[in-house]
């Protein structure tokens, strides 16, 4: 396997911390954020990994990588961390910024779970659940898959358990300053 040399760029990590800051020129490569998350066995580069990258501003790493898709933006690794680094904020900028540069997810559904989140906390103001799998499953073909296996049937009958639970609500509730979520949603994108 040929080495090639590695040219940092360190305007990334910069330019990534005007938006946070994330503090994670902080980051002496414990590993606690790794050892800690309850999805590492899932990802492709660890979160130490993703942070010493964007430390070397190795952007297309970064972007590329399944890990920021998988990441459940838990904070379990921002909590362990000694140093004060905000991994799962980190984390969530690098998505943004993936969808921003146009940067094919490595984890298409996944990136279409977030697209499909987010559009439905724009619309309400709040994730309403009884839209949130519906339009996933419209934005990522998998309804025809689940109409096909018959798997859509049975999430049916689990909505009409959780509706007869008072778990699920036919309508999404109202909340106050849904503007302001509109916007700060408007202006991230």
């Amino acid at each position: 396997m040929e080495q090639t040399a590695l040219t940092p760029d360190f305007s990334f990590l910069e330019r990534a911390e005007a938006s946070g800051p994330f503090n994670a020129a902080e980051c002496f490569q414990c590993r606690k954020c790794t050892n800690g998350c309850p999805v590492s066995f899932e990802m492709d580069l660890f979160p130490d990994q993703i942070i010493r990258l964007a430390v070397l501003g190795q952007r297309r790493e970064i972007l590329q990588s399944k890990t920021i898709w998988v990441c459940a933006s838990c904070e379990t690794c921002s909590t362990r961390c000694p140093n004060g680094v905000r991994i799962a904020e980190l984390m969530d900028y690098f998505k943004e910024l993936a969808v921003r540069a146009g940067v094919a997810p490595a984890l298409p559904r996944v990136a279409g779970f977030h697209k499909a989140f987010l559009e439905n906390i724009g619309l309400t103001g709040r994730v309403f659940e009884g839209a949130l799998l519906p339009a996933w499953w419209l934005k990522t073909g998998q309804i025809g898959e689940k109409l096909f296996t018959g798997d859509l049937r049975n999430d049916l009958k689990q909505a009409v358990g959780l509706l007869g639970k008072n778990r699920m609500s036919l309508a999404p509730g109202k909340i106050k300053g849904r503007s302001k979520v509109k916007a700060i949603l408007r202006s991230s994108s």
